[in-house]
């Protein structure tokens, strides 16, 4: 879904926008962690000096909404869109239907600066996606960032680790189950929520999950660390929580990649 920036006054017009991935809440220690200065600030305590005037209680490690966006884009200032039906008392945003004159319009003024190739994008840092990673073909095809992919994960898998059921969000990580270096994919099916131990053994394939989520521990931690009874003691189990929609859980093919190419029987 579109959603667009509109500038305050006295400029009024819309300069821009992205295509909504999600919205969730995060603690603001942890929403600087994932997005950093794509929060509008330089740093932590500039993010903090930024929601101060914002926060009633003063209270700077609650919890703050994030708006995820793919593909965020820019206008030129004389490519800028007047919003119709825009009221001065409207403070948090309008919602348009495409369906209706006023969305009609809005949405092919953007479509045409698409067409004319006006938009100026920004993409994410050390990210860089190939044509075989965009999803299905719509005006501009959706690439998913390691932030937004962070996000989703999160929330699919209710903020606990797949493997321990551990709820501590801070030492909560979203591991791929194919690497991206290794042509895997920002896509949810793709991805786990894991503890952050877990996270390390799973990456150096000390800890795999099979296609039928059952949890595989790799005898060599014994071997090389002589320990790990606390890893044992889950071998073989089913995965403690998964994402209740069928179509955010992990793709059994690529679970058995992961197990047949990475895991250290």
């Amino acid at each position: 879904m579109p959603f667009l920036f509109k500038l305050k006054r006295p400029n009024n017009h819309i300069a821009g926008g992205g295509f909504l991935v999600t919205y969730s809440t995060l603690p603001i220690p942890l929403a600087w962690e994932v997005f950093g200065e794509k929060n509008g600030a330089a740093t932590l305590e500039d993010f903090r000096a930024l929601l101060g005037p914002l926060t009633s209680d003063r209270r700077l490690d609650s919890d703050i909404g994030c708006t995820v966006l793919a593909n965020p884009f820019f206008l030129s200032p004389e490519r800028w869109i007047k919003p119709p039906g825009w009221a001065t008392n409207i403070v948090r945003g309008k919602m348009y239907e495409t369906s209706q004159e006023e969305g009609a319009v809005v949405w092919a003024a953007v479509a045409q600066n698409f067409d004319q190739g006006a938009t100026r994008t920004i993409a994410a840092p050390g990210i860089r996606e190939q044509e075989p990673k965009y999803g299905s073909a719509v005006l501009v095809s959706p690439r998913l960032g390691q932030a937004s992919f962070r996000v989703l994960i999160t929330d699919a898998y209710k903020r606990r680790c797949a493997i321990t059921g551990e709820n501590t969000l801070i030492a909560l990580e979203a591991a791929h189950i194919i690497p991206y270096s290794r042509e895997g994919t920002h896509d949810v099916r793709n991805g786990l929520l894991l503890r952050a131990d877990f996270h390390r053994l799973f990456d150096v394939g000390l800890v795999s999950v099979t296609p039928d989520l059952r949890i595989k521990i790799s005898p060599r931690i014994r071997e090389a660390y002589f320990n790990g009874k606390a890893y044992y003691r889950m071998n073989d189990a089913p995965l403690a929580q998964i994402p209740d929609r069928p179509e955010l859980r992990p793709d059994p093919d690529r679970l058995d990649w992961h197990y047949k190419n990475c895991f250290q029987a």
